[in-house]
């Protein structure tokens, strides 16, 4: 069994419209709500074993963000494919993992975030900036995953847990 945690980037900027997609970024929503998911991420005491992240800028300070306020300990790869991937690109990317690492955290991009989870578990998710899905593959190694062997555990949406919080008043 190995442990899926696919993140998309928080809120870009679009401040500067000349400035090329891929060094856009994260706007003031999504400065904080990266840390936010993080605290999330700490809270629920999830820990990848190594982070996978697409090399565009507002994917790098997700991550770090993500990582620093969650206090992971695994290490953050940089992966150029991550970057405008298709979910079979995805697949690869994951394939090559390590079979030492029992859970790694993606963070990437839409609509291939969305297609890679729905080729994984059959099922279509809506992945606003931010947000986290989890999923748990039936593989004894990374190389063995293909479609519909994962099933999704949950998907934490930002806006969610922000309302939830309100709600119980912290």
């Amino acid at each position: 069994m190995k442990t899926l945690y696919i993140l998309r980037h928080a809120k870009s900027s679009w401040d500067k419209p000349d400035l090329a997609d891929f060094d856009r970024p994260l706007n003031e929503r999504g400065l904080i709500a990266a840390p936010f998911m993080g605290e999330i991420i700490y809270d629920r005491q999830f820990q990848p074993d190594v982070i996978l992240v697409s090399p565009a800028k507002r994917s790098k300070q997700t991550a770090i963000l993500v990582k620093e306020t969650a206090e992971l300990k695994a290490r953050i790869k940089y992966d150029d494919r991550i970057y405008e991937a298709s979910p079979q690109i995805l697949l690869q990317v994951v394939a090559e993992v390590d079979n030492k690492h029992d859970s790694v955290m993606l963070v990437g991009h839409n609509p291939g975030i969305e297609g890679f989870i729905r080729y994984l578990t059959g099922t279509t998710v809506q992945m606003p900036t931010a947000a986290l899905a989890i999923i748990e593959l039936n593989v004894k190694g990374w190389r063995d995953t293909d479609a519909d062997d994962g099933k999704l555990k949950t998907v934490i949406r930002p806006k969610d847990e922000m309302i939830k919080s309100v709600e119980a008043g912290e």
